[in-house]
Formats: structure tokens, C-alpha cells, sequence
């Protein structure tokens, strides 16, 4: 995935820079969302590697499409296409969506406890993490007993992990140490 992200990050960074000067990044999200589920729809999966010439491909591609892009949206789909990069659409609104995320300056949190977390628990620790991060927090919340007690937090590359079950495992590597 990583080689994809490479190859998708300039049309991502593009199409988003694109979409922010027009004050339309919503529509954008919106028509490159379709256009990715689109390029991993089972039967058009094929033809992005076929042999077709990259103009009636790109022509198909915004054929299927249809009403779901604009003037400009069409035009990014040909783009894509002629220089063999319809594949890389999936990545594209992956890193799209990032972008987004940053310019909102809003964060997934994913919050992983021992037991439900209460409403109060959950406006404390996002309160907590709009703080820490400086950013809007959307949470995420899971529940896994084998945590025993306490919390894990995963927001981005911070992971902070207050669960009691790390902590026993921590004592049990210094005791063994």
C-alpha cells in the first residue's frame, strides 16, 4: 500500500488543493468516494490493467460515473487515466480524507476499554484528547475484557495505553529481567 500512497499522494494533494480553492472539498470527497468504489467494482477491476487505450478508458471510467462527477471531476478522471493511475483511486480519497481531516483539524481516536465507557467517561477523555492533540476528537470506542481495567488510546502514532493488562505484563518482564 505504501508504493500506492506514493504514486496517489501528488492527485490526492492535487485534487484536495483543487478542492479547497473552490470551496468545494465536500463534493470532491463526495465524487471521489464514488469514483473509488467504482475502481474496485469486480467487473471494472479488469479493465484498469487491460489492454484498453488510457483515452476510452478514461472515457468509460467517467461514463460509469456518470452524474456523480462535475466538469472538473470528469477531467481528474481522465487525468487519472491517461497517465495509468485510475488503480489508485482508493488511495487517493484515503489520503483525500486525511487531508480533509487536517484542514478541519479533526482526529479519529479509537478508544479501546475493559467495560462500556459512561457518557461522562467519554466527554472527559475527548475534553482531554482536543486538548493534548489540538484538534476536534471523534472517538471511536471498542470494548475488550482482556484489558481487565483501564483504557487504551490510539490516535494517529500516540498510543497511550493505561490498561491494566500492559501494566501486569510490564511487572512481569521486570520481574523475569
Amino acid at each position: 500500500m505504501s508504493e500506492m500512497a506514493t504514486i496517489a499522494r501528488p492527485y490526492a494533494k492535487a485534487a484536495f488543493e483543487y478542492a479547497v480553492e473552490n470551496k468545494a472539498i465536500e463534493a470532491w470527497q463526495q465524487m471521489l468516494f464514488f469514483a473509488a468504489e467504482v475502481a474496485t467494482n469486480d467487473q471494472v477491476k479488469p479493465l484498469l490493467s487491460g489492454l484498453m487505450s488510457t483515452d476510452k478508458l478514461g472515457e468509460l471510467f467517467a461514463n460509469i460515473c456518470g452524474e456523480q462527477l462535475d466538469q472538473n471531476g470528469q477531467n481528474f478522471i481522465k487525468v487519472l487515466a491517461e497517465n495509468g493511475r485510475l488503480k489508485t483511486l482508493p488511495a487517493i480519497l484515503t489520503l483525500f480524507n486525511g487531508y480533509k481531516a487536517d484542514y478541519d483539524k479533526e482526529a479519529d481516536v479509537d478508544v479501546t476499554s475493559a467495560v462500556k465507557l459512561t457518557k461522562q467517561q467519554k466527554l472527559d477523555i475527548s475534553a482531554s484528547l482536543e486538548k493534548r492533540l489540538s484538534r476536534k476528537v471523534k472517538l471511536n470506542c471498542n470494548v475488550d475484557p482482556e484489558l481487565i481495567a483501564g483504557f487504551v488510546v490510539k490516535a494517529g502514532d500516540t498510543v497511550i495505553d493505561g490498561s491494566v493488562r500492559s501494566k501486569l505484563n510490564r511487572l512481569s518482564d521486570a520481574l523475569q529481567a
